[in-house]
């Protein structure tokens, strides 16, 4: 294991990795470590009580922040309709376009954080699988990026939508802000990314859903939450 860096050390002895906190304690104790000189982005990790190899096990899904993620966030549109397109463009799309999208993506082209699609252009949007599935920038129904309401989509993912989707191993991790954000307003964002998962819990998955949830930012340790203090309805 390598060293551990002076700053990590200082975080660390303030964490106690036994002690399972409320949400609330967590993040002020998140935001009381000594901290990098950047703006540190703050995630929510969650392990759950699914079998990501049954079908009917998947959890995924996206939901607007209600106080954004403090990101920038570029987006692009592809449509076959040009009136779509113009709706992309007023709604705050960095670009929209067709065949012309298309082409400069086949040729390494990625420069945009989020793709959406009208349905009627997922049959040539399909063909990018190559270079959207690896950095998952496929559109899909289930996050709202396959959608006729496009201007909703674009300012949804302007304003600060985020995607959860559990990984093979049933964990979750979605970013939820950034350090300089006020205390409240973390718990917020989380507490709405809580209740997007809790929507999300397949029908046929048993037993406790909520394993364990730690939060950390980009350069700090973890501090553990009692899955107990988050759960109001299973």
């Amino acid at each position: 294991m390598g060293k551990k860096s002076k700053l990590y050390r200082a975080q660390l002895a303030k964490v106690d990795r036994t002690v399972l906190m409320t949400l609330k304690d967590a993040v002020a104790l998140l935001k009381d470590l000594p901290q990098p000189k950047f703006n540190q982005t703050v995630e929510l990790a969650f392990k759950l009580g699914v079998d990501p190899k049954q079908t009917d096990q998947t959890v995924r899904g996206a939901l607007p922040l209600p106080k954004g993620t403090g990101k920038v966030v570029k987006v692009c549109v592809i449509s076959d309709n040009a009136d779509l397109r113009k709706e992309a463009m007023d709604a705050g799309a960095d670009n929209a376009g067709f065949e012309d999208i298309i082409a400069k993506i086949k040729e390494g082209w990625l420069d945009f954080d989020v793709l959406i699609a009208s349905p009627s252009a997922m049959s040539q949007v399909r063909t990018l699988g190559r270079q959207l599935g690896p950095k998952g920038l496929m559109p899909n129904p289930k996050t709202g990026t396959v959608t006729d309401k496009i201007g909703h989509a674009v300012a949804e993912a302007k304003a600060g939508r985020v995607e959860f989707r559990a990984d093979k191993g049933a964990c979750v991790q979605v970013p939820v802000g950034k350090i300089s954000f006020k205390a409240d307003d973390l718990v917020e964002n989380c507490n709405a990314l809580i209740k997007a998962l809790l929507k999300a819990k397949p029908a046929s998955a048993k037993g406790v859903y909520f394993l364990s949830c730690t939060i950390s930012a980009t350069m700090s340790p973890g501090i553990k939450i009692d899955p107990r203090t988050i759960v109001t309805k299973e």
